[in-house]
């Protein structure tokens, strides 16, 4: 009895921490979402119920943004660069498992070496080169820098080291190409992988900042968190435009993880359909 009365609290306990994680997890996005339905005054005393102020929010917005084109900016450039980063380190990933080099062990230590470099050293000389290149203020300059990750990279090797092989010595005996191969055998098969890694890239780069900040110049070419960045550059801040904003950011991740949220799990815990 005794027993059973200790799992029965120590449930209780578990179930208590879970629910006081989960909330502090969710009251960020309660009170964005909330927010944007007040005004700004609203806001600061820390109101947290939904206002009658959202019409006006969006009002506010359409006077004071553009916030159609900095999003179109943000899907445009975000959808080309996970597609391109995908199937460049996608590649690499099936290059690493597939063929056989001496070498190839040596070259993923080269690129692991690489991850330790910060960000923020590698900016000037990207920003003299894409200068030099004239491709500063492009779609170009945004995306580039993305295209090949050694993280990516090596997230495919570590999840294609559970590929079968023999799957792609069977399609070469059936006179498939390499590039075949990766398009009707490896990808399908490696659909979890390529859902995770769609996720984590396209999050990167749709919340990139500080990259855009150096090479695009112009507000035609503003993506959305140096939008939302503006709003908060003045003397006074109109939060609940703030919000709303925010709010717009964040629908497009919250729609690709949910719809794509099983793959994700598997793909990031390794495993092969």
């Amino acid at each position: 009895m005794k027993s059973f009365s200790y799992s029965h609290h120590l449930n209780i306990v578990k179930i208590a921490f879970v629910l006081v994680v989960c909330l502090f997890s969710v009251f960020p996005f309660y009170f964005m979402i909330i927010g944007a339905t007040n005004k700004s005054v609203d806001i600061i005393k820390g109101k947290l119920t939904i206002g009658s102020y959202l019409i006006g929010n969006i009002k506010a917005m359409h006077q004071t943004v553009h916030m159609g084109r900095a999003f179109w900016n943000s899907l445009r450039s975000t959808v080309i660069g996970t597609f391109l980063s995908i199937f460049v380190c996608s590649a690499a990933g099936y290059g690493f498992c597939v063929f056989r080099d001496k070498y190839k062990d040596r070259l993923m230590g080269i690129l692991l070496l690489s991850m330790m470099i910060p960000g923020a050293a590698t900016m000037i000389p990207l920003f003299r080169m894409f200068s030099s290149l004239k491709l500063l203020n492009t779609v170009a300059a945004f995306i580039f820098p993305s295209i090949s990750t050694a993280f990516l990279i090596f997230f495919f090797r570590q999840n294609s080291s559970s590929f079968p092989i023999e799957l792609v010595q069977a399609a070469r005996v059936d006179g498939l190409n390499e590039f075949q191969i990766y398009l009707r055998v490896y990808l399908p098969i490696m659909s979890p992988t390529f859902a995770a890694a769609s996720i984590v890239t396209f999050m990167g780069l749709w919340n990139n900042y500080m990259w855009p900040l150096v090479v695009l110049q112009t507000q035609d070419m503003q993506t959305l968190p140096l939008l939302v960045t503006g709003l908060t550059a003045g003397y006074v801040t109109d939060y609940g435009l703030l919000m709303l904003c925010l709010c717009i950011m964040t629908i497009p991740i919250i729609i690709l993880f949910f719809t794509q949220q099983r793959k994700f799990v598997e793909g990031i815990t390794g495993s092969v359909k």
